[in-house]
C-alpha cells in the first residue's frame, strides 16, 4: 500500500543495463562482484525524510518485508536467500535541484501497489529508462559542486519523454537495519534522470539540449572557436561513472516524482 501513504511521491524497481550499439539495452547480471553489486535497485522518493521514517516504523513496512508473523518473516528470508547473491544494502539520499513533468497517465493500483503478471522466468517489461552519473566529491568541495550544478541552465523539462531529474546527495550518517559505513570508494553524489524510454534518452543525448548543458554548442560555419576562459577545474576526486537502468513497476502520484 505504498501509494496510499502520507508523503509518498514515486517508486520504481530498476535493473541495471548496458547500452548496446544497436540501440537496445542488455541486462547486467551478477557474473562478478563489480557487476552484481546493485544490479537491481528499488528507488523510492518521499516528500520529507519524516514521511519515510514513519513508513519504516509502521505496519506497511512490516507487511512489505514479511514481518506480519514469524512464519511470513522466515518465508521472506528463505526466498530472498535463494534469489539474491547477498543481503540488500540500503542507501539514503537528500534530493536536490528537482525537476519533473506531470505523468500523462497513472498506473493501475490495487491497495496502493501494482498488480502485474509475473511468471518468475521472464523479466517485467521496461516502463522507463534511468540514466545516472555517479560523482566522487570530497567534503571540502561539496558546496562548490552543488553551486556549479545549481548555476547550470537546464532544458530537460522541454525535452520529449523527460520524466524527472534529481541530484542525489548521499546521507552517509543514516542509520538503520542493514546499513553499513559508507566506503571511501563510494560516490557521494548521483545525478538521476528518468526518461519515458531509451529512445527519449538517446534523442536528448544527440540533441542541442545536451550540447548546451555540456558546453558543446556548435560554432557557426566558418567561425573560429574563441577561448574566452579556461574550463573550471574538476571538483571530484575521480571521473564520474555513468550507470544505466530500466525501470519497472512504476508507481507515481498525479504530480509526478
Amino acid at each position: 500500500r505504498l501509494a496510499s501513504l502520507d508523503g509518498f511521491k514515486y517508486f520504481h524497481l530498476m535493473r541495471r543495463v548496458s547500452l548496446e550499439e544497436d540501440g537496445s539495452s542488455k541486462y547486467v547480471g551478477g557474473d562478478s562482484k563489480e557487476t552484481s553489486e546493485g544490479n537491481y535497485v528499488s528507488f523510492t522518493i518521499w516528500e520529507k525524510k519524516s514521511d519515510f521514517s514513519a513508513w519504516r516504523k509502521g505496519e506497511a513496512f512490516k507487511e512489505a518485508h514479511g514481518g506480519t508473523s514469524i512464519g511470513a518473516f522466515v518465508s521472506t528470508m528463505v526466498n530472498s536467500a535463494l534469489i539474491l547473491q547477498g543481503a540488500p544494502r540500503p542507501a539514503f539520499y537528500d534530493g536536490l535541484l528537482l525537476q519533473k513533468n506531470k505523468p500523462e497517465s497513472l498506473p493501475d493500483l490495487v491497495d496502493g501497489w501494482r498488480s502485474v503478471d509475473a511468471d518468475g522466468e521472464n523479466v517485467l517489461p521496461a516502463e522507463c529508462f534511468v540514466a545516472c552519473n555517479q560523482f566522487f566529491v570530497p567534503p571540502e568541495n561539496a558546496a562548490a559542486f552543488e553551486k556549479r550544478w545549481a548555476d547550470r541552465e537546464s532544458q530537460l523539462k522541454d525535452c520529449e519523454g523527460f520524466v524527472a531529474f534529481s541530484m542525489l546527495r548521499r546521507d552517509g550518517q543514516a542509520k538503520g537495519h542493514g546499513m553499513k559505513p559508507m566506503g571511501s570508494d563510494e560516490p557521494t553524489y548521483q545525478s538521476t534522470t528518468v526518461w519515458k524510454n531509451r529512445a527519449a534518452f538517446d534523442a536528448w543525448r544527440t540533441g542541442s539540449a545536451f550540447q548546451k548543458a555540456h558546453g558543446e554548442q556548435k560554432k557557426p560555419d566558418g567561425a573560429e572557436a574563441k577561448q574566452t576562459s579556461s574550463p573550471p577545474p574538476p571538483l571530484w576526486s575521480r571521473p564520474p561513472v555513468p550507470v544505466f537502468y530500466e525501470g519497472t513497476l512504476v508507481i507515481t502520484t498525479e504530480d509526478g516524482a
